[in-house]
């Protein structure tokens, strides 16, 4: 699996979507251009998609490329799957945009924050013994 190029200085200038799938699919074509074509077609789609599976056809992505790439941005949280059992959605299936990725991105940056605000002496102590138990 590509690593995702996480620094800070290249999440500043991420711009568009191409910047983003480059940052989310370095070095990696197919799948920018993959994950660019997945996105975009849950953009603009109202309701839930049912299959991406027209894509191939539409802008001649290979299905393996395709099916890798949708199964690497459902797990960073961009994009679900929505069962006919998610009683939310009346019955409904298929693919959407998802907000976890956003939620958990918040959630570190908090934490984050908390941890560098955070100078209890009890804390300072339990962090350092937990440091040491990784030798």
């Amino acid at each position: 699996m590509t690593k995702i190029t996480f620094t800070a200085r290249r999440i500043n200038r991420i711009e568009d979507i191409t910047d983003m799938v480059d940052t989310l699919f370095p070095g990696n074509r197919n799948q920018q251009h993959a994950a660019a074509r997945i996105l975009m077609a849950l953009k603009a789609s109202d309701k839930l998609l049912r299959s991406l599976s027209f894509l191939e056809d539409r802008y001649n992505i290979s299905r393996r490329t395709l099916q890798r790439t949708r199964a690497k941005l459902s797990r960073l949280g961009l994009i679900e799957r929505i069962t006919w059992m998610n009683t939310r959605y009346g019955g409904r299936e298929g693919w959407k945009l998802s907000g976890r990725m956003c939620t958990a991105l918040r959630q570190l940056a908090e934490k984050i924050d908390n941890w560098r605000k955070d100078d209890q002496p009890e804390r300072i102590l339990k962090d350092e013994q937990l440091v040491e138990l990784m030798k």
